[in-house]
């Protein structure tokens, strides 16, 4: 038995389609001209009118989709719902000319209309749009989520997110947020003179971070491609080839879990300045995000999850090591690796044997430090065995200047002061791809790349920002999927 017979709403909604054609009546018209959206008129008039006036002077003609219709006698109220808002329209059945008697006759809730009419507020002081026309721009043949809750299974959230943005207003602001977001992030940047450039998606060599990548293969040129993992290693080129300030805002691909604040696929802000150090990019990352924080909420104090939260600048500075002391009660200094491994299962690791000590150290950080950072708060000092592209600590052996800026218990970005010493970045590099035999997220050896850092790269600060991650945080949402349109899901046939 086919959908439409399981289905006798939807049966019922193509029945209505086809007796549009009987009547002759073009359920899929090619355009339909608006005057104004539902935003323009209620900015105009909700405030200028009063209750039982009516604006006979201008004819309006709107378009959106029919959201409900309360059939009375004669006349019908309904509401029609754009990309701006919502607004009630009201007419008299005998007002409107023959094809639109038959248009409204066979309307269903989820079609999508044209109006044209005066405004009027009702006697409930309701903004209105007092109807003599009524057309119909495209049939709907789908049964829409139920008004007043939406769509309450998540799996159909996230699978269809039209249906999820039709029933659910707060979720379309969330995604107008993002956008809102992300241009004032360019704005920012660009006010400061920075340069906005595009890197390779598709990389013959991945590198920039540790991951697994997703590859894929170039039947012309025979060749094996991997997705962007990172663009860190073609920015830091440019700055070799003299552009000195650049930045780029695009998709960053990882073959990794999917969790609350993870999906393979997700937006990441890099950007590299030259002649500037971690230091320096601290004090602008703060002045980026607390410009972020003022645009959308307009207090640095607000509420995330039903906790404040406060951007008040300057953010706490917390070493790696100093955090392990405070919530681990641990001195990395004088801890063995053997007693540090055994702390490390104590807190609930799986490793089954001993493993590099930095990365052993940063595990115990992660156990116990991550999870009581909830204001904004910049990591740092991290152990060099973790940090091959970073610059080599001026002050302390052993570490790296590098920051990772941490907010409601996440972290939200990754910095450094860049490595642009030839042949440390060499040996590093050399260590990664032996290191690759046991651990598959280890980087590759990339000579094109050591090759740019030969011809010499200036002192540079590098900074990267996940921007879904910062957009939870400023649109309350308490995962990434909700601030991601489509999300990675397992498919569905």
């Amino acid at each position: 038995m086919s959908e439409i017979q399981d289905n006798p709403l939807k049966a019922e909604k193509r029945k209505k389609l086809h007796e549009m054609k009987a009547r002759g009546i073009n359920p899929f018209p090619y355009s339909f001209e608006r005057t104004a959206n539902i935003e323009q008129l209620f900015k105009k008039y909700n405030d200028v009118i009063q209750t039982g006036e009516t604006k006979l002077d201008v004819i309006y003609k709107i378009a959106g989709r029919l959201m409900t219709k309360r059939p009375m006698g004669k006349a019908a109220f309904f509401n029609v719902q754009d990309q701006t808002g919502s607004i009630q329209g009201y007419l008299k059945i005998e007002d409107l000319p023959e094809e639109d008697k038959s248009v409204f006759e066979l309307i269903d809730l989820g079609d999508i209309v044209g109006i044209e009419g005066f405004i009027f507020k009702t006697k409930k002081g309701e903004l209105s749009l007092h109807c003599s026309r009524f057309q119909i721009l495209s049939k709907s043949l789908e049964v829409l989520p139920e008004k007043y809750h939406g769509l309450t299974d998540v799996e159909t959230k996230y699978r269809h997110r039209h249906l999820d943005l039709i029933s659910d207003m707060d979720s379309r602001k969330v995604f107008e947020t993002r956008s809102k977001i992300i241009r004032e992030i360019r704005n920012f940047l660009d006010n400061r003179g920075f340069l906005e450039v595009e890197t390779p998606v598709l990389q013959p060599i991945y590198g920039g971070a540790s991951a697994h990548p997703f590859q894929t293969h170039h039947r012309a040129l025979d060749m094996k491609l991997y997705m962007k993992i990172s663009p860190e290693l073609y920015l830091k080129r440019l700055i070799v080839g003299g552009f000195e300030k650049v930045y780029e805002i695009g998709k960053n691909f990882r073959n990794e879990g999917i969790d609350r604040s993870h999906n393979p696929e997700f937006t990441m802000l890099e950007w590299y300045e030259a002649y500037t150090d971690y230091n320096y990019q601290m004090t602008q990352f703060e002045d980026l995000v607390t410009h972020l924080v003022m645009k959308t909420k307009g207090s640095l104090k607000f509420e995330y999850q039903g906790k404040e939260i406060d951007f008040t600048t300057p953010w706490r500075r917390l070493t790696v090591m100093d955090g392990i002391k405070e919530y681990a009660q641990v001195d990395p200094d004088k801890i063995s690796d053997a007693d540090l491994f055994t702390t490390l299962k104590k807190h609930g690791s799986d490793a089954e044997k001993p493993f590099n000590r930095g990365e052993m150290l940063m595990k115990l950080f992660e156990l116990t430090v991550e999870q009581h950072i909830w204001h904004p708060t910049f990591i740092m000092d991290h152990p060099v065995e973790i940090s091959p592209l970073t610059k080599k600590h001026r002050m302390h052996k052993g570490l790296v200047e590098r920051f990772e800026p941490f907010a409601a218990g996440m972290e939200i970005g990754n910095a450094y002061s860049e490595l642009n010493d030839p042949e440390d970045q060499r040996a590093r590099l050399m260590e990664q791809e032996a290191k690759r035999v046991v651990d598959e997220e280890a980087q590759p050896m990339d000579e094109d790349f050591v090759h740019a850092i030969e011809v010499g790269m200036p002192p540079t600060g590098g900074v990267g920002l996940g921007v879904e991650r910062i957009v939870m945080i400023l649109t309350d949402r308490h995962t990434i999927r909700d601030i991601i349109f489509f999300p990675t899901m397992r498919f569905s046939k």
